[in-house]
């Protein structure tokens, strides 16, 4: 007898995968989480039936949340990451030299102790030095601080129960407000095919907070449509008018020198939801 795990995207299509194990589950005073253990894409991490990473494609979705604010930002030296509790993206921020602290505001602390135990590849960076772990609302840090971090990576669930807050204009402005004066900030802003007024809401409400605002895409297989966008929103720089020679090697699998500029280069479709 064969176990297939299938998440309903949307009402009338979903994505299934062949299941080896189920490892754990849990109900959470915020969700439903599990871990299962997939024939395709390994150890799989899911909430609220919802895919959020898995051990094979994991990289390509941290990697691109993360590296082109942290590249076009001159110095970061103090990140936050709103959510994310898996860890992935604060191992990207820790691959940057100039980090000297990383701090995870995750409201739902099994997600972090489940990643720990049975996703080590992804949310190893937790236990580093320079990071700090708040079990926290991260909508309440965020509006609680002023001129603080240098880049604000926004790594959301979809905007279902906790998480809508972090989708909107009062949280993106309170953003600002967080931000030191060359401030960066990025959020995940789901898929251009599924969530089309998602995008459009987000861009205009970062919009109305950051002078210089940019959608960005990456193709994310696990996801809805397997084409992602994220949303960045800029007090002074310009991710396309970071030099070529100052973008660093990193230890990356998705992210390079010429995907930093590709992964602005939009789909008409795309740019349509976004016209400035």
């Amino acid at each position: 007898m064969e176990l297939w795990y299938t998440e309903k995207q949307t009402p009338n299509y979903g994505i299934t995968a062949k299941v080896k194990e189920t490892l754990y589950t849990a109900t959470t005073p915020f969700q439903e989480l599990a871990v299962i253990d997939t024939v395709e894409f390994g150890r799989m991490l899911v909430l609220d039936g919802m895919v959020q990473t898995t051990i094979r494609d994991e990289f390509v979705y941290h990697e691109m949340i993360a590296h082109p604010a942290l590249t076009a930002h001159p110095n970061p030296k103090k990140v936050a990451v709103i959510g994310g509790g898996d860890g992935g993206v604060i191992r990207e921020v820790l691959k940057h030299s100039t980090v000297e602290k990383a701090v995870l505001v995750e409201i739902d602390e099994e997600v972090i102790l489940a990643s720990k135990k049975f996703l080590p590849e992804i949310a190893g960076a937790l236990d580093d030095p320079r990071v700090e772990v708040l079990v926290t609302d991260g909508i309440q840090h965020i509006r609680d601080t002023k001129n603080e971090y240098d880049v604000i990576l926004v790594d959301s669930t979809e905007p279902v129960g906790a998480a809508v807050g972090l989708f909107s204009e009062s949280f993106y402005a309170n953003i600002y407000e967080a931000l030191t004066d060359d401030g960066i900030m990025v959020a995940q802003t789901e898929s251009p095919l599924f969530n089309r007024d998602l995008i459009q809401k987000s861009f205009s409400g970062i919009k109305k907070s950051f002078p210089i605002t940019w959608l960005y895409l990456a193709s994310v297989f696990t996801y809805p449509s397997g084409m992602w966008s994220f949303t960045m929103g800029s007090k002074k720089v310009c991710p396309l008018q970071v030099e070529r020679q100052d973008i660093p090697d990193l230890d990356t699998k998705y992210y390079n020198n010429a995907v930093h500029y590709g992964a602005f280069q939009l789909p008409s479709f795309v740019a349509d939801l976004v016209k400035r």
